[in-house]
């Protein structure tokens, strides 16, 4: 243990002999890393956002169907429990949120056009918690309750239909005997969404108007529930599964869309694999740094063997300098990634390519995520693969014969 620090010491000292090639290999890890964790932090906030948008629309962590619904969404395929029973079952459970609702698809005609739509049901009182609209950011208003008469639509599903707040609109779906069931509806507010897709998607009216338009009774075709984090969500499902009939069908959310649990799992993995890649790029210039520190020294190396240093110590003293090298360049990476990143918390407008990010599900605002596990990780591997790179030129240092070492240079 006496001799680590004496190791140290000198590895420091070798490491700032040339102090110009020391910088430039500073400044390279630097900047290396500072790329791995900034663009890490940019690809984890869109799929961050990517994902809370989509449950949200979902919505919800967990789902209650009929068995069939997810492959056949009509009312046909309904939950046929009363919401008097439900409420019984769910209200005192303790969830963080939960809501049935009324959704199934549909028509929506103006005067002048017509659009196929999601027709979603919905008591806005127990939906305010997880709805991806903000009742306070819709131009008129927002549903006042599960029997207010009003629909509410998107802002460019309204450009669409040239209609306006004020005007009347007819919906139109099958009731559960497949006849055409429609009704009129005053429009009474413009809901505005991260994403123009479900502004035009997307079109909302109380719950028992839409059972009455339906013909249903007081039955639903969903219940959602929230949990405390979409990343956690197994005690919500027990939980539900445990109050649910086996005769439903109780889902999480990446089970119902795939395609964002499937972008859950691929982030993860991308973090590593871009760690990697990034560091395969600065392992050339570390060995080759450590490399030439080794050529320049090989007379004082052969020195140091006659005078009785083990073998093992300088393979050490060679390793030591690439990790010292490594932390200090981690060191400045991580915080000019922390200096770049804080100001952009605020979002990054990225409109001129808002299709392009639609089609990939997500929004025109990128919001950069920095989490301590991904800098954890991307330090961790770095100093790991900077450990295995350092390995040749340190064994070869330390394989010298003291007088072959003398005589070379000498």
């Amino acid at each position: 243990m006496r001799l680590l620090p004496v190791l140290v010491r000198l590895a420091w000292r070798y490491l700032w002999r040339n102090h110009r090639r020391t910088i430039i290999m500073l400044s390279a890890i630097s900047v290396g890393v500072w790329a791995m964790i900034f663009m890490t932090a940019l690809t984890r906030g869109m799929v961050d956002q990517m994902i809370k948008d989509g449950v949200s629309v979902l919505p919800g962590h967990v789902q209650v169907h009929h068995p069939l619904f997810l492959d056949d969404p009509s009312v046909s395929n309904r939950i046929t429990i009363g919401d008097a029973e439900l409420a019984r079952a769910f209200d005192t459970a303790g969830f963080k949120a939960w809501a049935s609702r009324v959704k199934v698809p549909a028509v929506i005609a103006s005067e002048r056009e017509s659009r196929g739509v999601t027709l979603l049901g919905i008591d806005p009182a127990a939906e305010r918690e997880f709805s991806f609209v903000s009742y306070d950011d819709v131009e008129g208003r927002f549903l006042e309750g599960a029997d207010d008469n009003g629909i509410v639509i998107g802002r460019e599903l309204a450009s669409k239909l040239e209609t306006e707040v004020g005007k009347r609109v007819v919906l139109m779906s099958q009731d559960p005997e497949n006849e055409i069931a429609d009704r009129g509806f005053r429009v009474v507010g413009l809901f505005k969404a991260n994403m123009p897709a479900f502004e035009e998607s997307y079109v909302f009216i109380g719950k028992q108007a839409a059972q009455k338009m339906l013909r249903i009774g007081d039955t639903t075709t969903e219940i959602v529930f929230l949990a405390d984090d979409y990343r956690n969500i197994e005690p919500t499902f027990k939980q539900v599964s445990a109050r649910v009939d086996s005769s439903l069908e109780v889902s999480r959310w990446y089970e119902v869309d795939t395609y964002l649990g499937t972008m859950l799992k691929v982030m993860d993995g991308f973090v590593l694999i871009w760690v990697i890649v990034i560091f395969l790029a600065l392992s050339f210039g570390l060995v080759n740094t450590l490399v030439m520190a080794v050529f320049e020294r090989v007379r004082e190396i052969g020195l140091m063997l006659a005078l009785g240093m083990k073998p093992a110590s300088i393979l050490g003293q060679i390793i030591i300098e690439s990790m010292l090298l490594l932390a200090v360049g981690l060191a400045i990476g991580d915080l000019l990634a922390w200096a770049t990143i804080q100001p952009l918390q605020g979002g990054i407008d990225i409109s001129a390519v808002a299709e392009g990010m639609e089609m990939m599900g997500a929004s025109s605002v990128l919001y950069p995520k920095l989490y301590l596990s991904d800098m954890i990780r991307a330090n961790v591997v770095v100093l790991i693969l900077g450990f295995l790179a350092s390995l040749s030129p340190a064994w070869r240092a330390s394989r010298y014969e003291p007088v072959e070492a003398i005589t070379k240079v000498g």
